[in-house]
């Protein structure tokens, strides 16, 4: 697979939502010769920097997602923070979505995703919704995972229940027939795969990654890693299945669990780029980023292969509230060998907000100097912590 340069009869893609993912299209849309338009509720968001025209307006309000549609030749999401009846009365009015809004539906509840990863004979975690549980009279066994439906990300909205105490003090913050109940797995590490399909069908599986979460926020990534043959495949043909199945128009993240006993189940899947993708901005020889556009703009996918023996990447959390841009910081870690340091321009920090990472290629690859640079890059960023 090359990277074809071929011009995209679309020029102009609108984009709802104007955060980092957005913000990290630039330079695959100036590559591409491609326009980006953002609807976002905010001047002082990431991609408005980079944006041609920006639509200030809710990502959840239709009326600013028809004013950017009315500029677009197609428009395209940042997020799972979608309204799909009230976009389905522009689809119908000729909009073009991609990914389609009938691909995102099973997507973006994610009852509604373990019900389509069951249906289809994937694996996945036992599930349930609590208060069908409840109605049931089924014993809650601890511990448990709760996740809201809808909304959740970078950690706001999951719950590791592990006694009754627990489960009452989720119950006082969120609806039991808002929760999914999930088995708790044990599991041996997380890993994720970033798919892509295009117009015409084609795909593009890009290398399987090990993540690491704290709090259900993703700390770091590390690729390539070592993975037994079938698991490989196993994940290889999971993503496809997925994609086709959907008929999916875009590039979609997919995280999954290995488990002790060397199984792996599909944790979450992600309808956009993703957190445990961003190692191919400098990684890949096509970043999802740039996969992203090329598919939905109808040119053919890029290669999806690493550029280097391997990479890390480290997410820079917030670790206080401050308005700070940590300048002499980011100074030191962009001093590491192999590193490149993207801040997202974000105007306040706070606790766990992602204000930039850092991906650091490699040119031979061991666990040892793997973990080390996550340690390095760690130390640096939040020093005495």
């Amino acid at each position: 697979m090359v990277n074809v340069q071929v011009k995209a009869a679309v020029k102009r893609v609108g984009i709802v939502g104007g955060g980092q993912l957005a913000w990290m299209m630039a330079t695959a849309a100036k590559k591409l010769d491609l326009e980006l338009l953002i609807q976002t509720p905010s001047q002082a968001d990431p991609a408005v920097s980079i944006a041609t025209e920006t639509v200030l307006g809710s990502v959840v309000d239709p009326q600013a997602t028809a004013s950017l549609a009315n500029r677009s030749d197609v428009v395209t999401f940042e997020n799972e923070f979608v309204d799909l009846d009230a976009l389905s009365l522009l689809a119908e009015r000729g909009v073009c979505f991609r990914p389609s809004l009938a691909s995102l539906s099973p997507l973006l509840s994610k009852y509604d995703q373990r019900c389509f990863l069951r249906d289809r004979n994937l694996p996945t975690p036992s599930f349930s919704r609590l208060s069908e549980a409840f109605q049931s009279g089924v014993k809650i066994q601890f511990p448990c995972v709760l996740k809201t439906c809808r909304n959740g990300y970078d950690g706001y909205g999951t719950f590791i229940v592990k006694t009754q105490a627990d489960l009452d003090d989720v119950l006082t913050k969120v609806p039991a027939i808002d929760l999914l109940l999930e088995d708790f797995v044990p599991f041996k590490r997380e890993l994720a795969v970033m798919v892509a399909r295009s117009v015409s069908g084609e795909v593009a599986v890009y290398p399987i990654v090990q993540t690491h979460q704290e709090n259900a926020v993703c700390r770091w990534v590390k690729v390539p890693i070592d993975l037994p043959a079938g698991l490989a495949q196993q994940i290889d043909a999971i993503g496809r299945s997925i994609v086709e199945h959907l008929q999916f128009v875009g590039i979609v993240g997919i995280e999954f669990f290995q488990t002790t006993d060397d199984r792996v189940l599909v944790n979450e899947i992600a309808p956009r780029t993703h957190n445990s993708g961003h190692y191919t901005l400098d990684a890949s020889v096509t970043s999802q980023f740039e996969q992203q556009l090329r598919a939905i703009v109808g040119l053919p996918l890029g290669n999806p292969a690493l550029n280097c023996a391997g990479a890390v990447m480290v997410n820079l959390l917030g670790f206080e509230s401050a308005t700070s841009d940590y300048a002499e910081v980011r100074s030191r870690l962009a001093e590491i060998p192999g590193a490149t340091v993207h801040w997202y321009g974000k105007s306040e920090a706070r606790v766990g907000r992602k204000l930039g990472h850092v991906t650091v290629c490699l040119d031979s690859v061991s666990e040892v100097e793997m973990e080390a640079i996550v340690q390095r890059v760690e130390g640096i960023w939040y020093g005495e912590l």
